[in-house]
């Protein structure tokens, strides 16, 4: 081997570890949520994956029953919540898990909340990224929150499934 071309492979060596390492860096954010009130009752933790967000929610003192739990278009949280606007929706599809053209990105499973309002639950939602610059971001211009709603999603009504009010809300940031 030519001694010149040592620092060459070591240098090349460096860039592919180093693009590696920051392919291997999964991207992450979070969420406080909060009722009406402003009392706190859970946190949600996201995580990049490559299929899609992970969402491990866990709440503490929510309103016990089945109630729908949507991405909402804006990152704001102002009681009674509906500055977080419309279920997130960058593809422009209808509502409801059960729509035959697709769903809102935003459109998640409905959380079934013990007696105890206490919760712990991983939800996987394939069609959000918390990438920058994605056209399927969370991270958009003007942010994206957590919300659940008061009733449960019909999984089919648009644009909302008949969920009801917003109860809680968390922007999620970084």
């Amino acid at each position: 081997m030519n001694i010149c071309a040592l620092p060459l492979l070591l240098a090349g060596c460096f860039l592919a570890l180093s693009a590696h390492a920051e392919t291997a860096h999964a991207e992450t954010a979070k969420s406080t949520l909060k009722d009406g009130t402003g009392k706190e009752i859970g946190q949600a933790a996201l995580v990049q994956t490559p299929h899609g967000v992970l969402v491990k929610l866990t709440l503490k003192g929510a309103v016990p029953g089945e109630h729908a739990f949507h991405v909402h278009a804006v990152g704001k949280c102002e009681p009674p919540f509906t500055s977080a606007g419309g279920h997130f929706n960058p593809a422009t599809k209808k509502h409801g898990l059960e729509a035959a053209e697709g769903s809102h990105a935003g459109d998640m499973p409905n959380l079934h909340i013990p007696a105890s309002g206490e919760l712990v639950v991983e939800i996987a939602n394939p069609m959000i990224s918390l990438a920058k610059g994605q056209p399927n971001s969370v991270f958009d211009a003007d942010g994206s929150a957590l919300v659940i709603h008061a009733g449960a999603d019909d999984y089919k009504s648009d644009p909302t499934g008949n969920a009801g009010d917003r109860i809680a809300c968390g922007v999620i940031v970084e």
